[in-house]
């Protein structure tokens, strides 16, 4: 294996570890008509940059609803921060080299 190939390999290897730890406490995730789901996790995605700053200055704002669906709330609040945030559109912006 070459060099290049090894950090990027050992690096995916770190993170697959890491996420194998996560885990969401059962009391978290509800189902109900009030729970917050999809689209309030795609919200929250959405406004998270503005809910953070206003957290640091307010205990009673929160970036995440818990208790939520689960993994449909996540996904949204995934989708929320990576599209509509922003998230993948500066990234993959192409930069002019001189």
């Amino acid at each position: 294996m070459t060099k290049q190939l090894v950090r990027p390999a050992a690096l995916a290897l770190a993170i697959l570890l890491l996420t194998a730890c996560a885990r969401q406490v059962p009391e978290a995730v509800s189902h109900g008509a009030d729970v917050p789901g999809f689209w309030w996790g795609l919200w929250h995605g959405f406004i998270f940059p503005w809910a953070w700053i206003g957290s640091l200055f307010s205990p009673d704002i929160a970036v995440y609803a818990v208790p939520n669906s689960g993994g449909w709330y996540d996904f949204g609040f995934f989708v929320g921060i990576t599209v509509l945030g922003g998230g993948s559109f500066f990234g993959s912006r192409r930069r002019d080299r001189d």
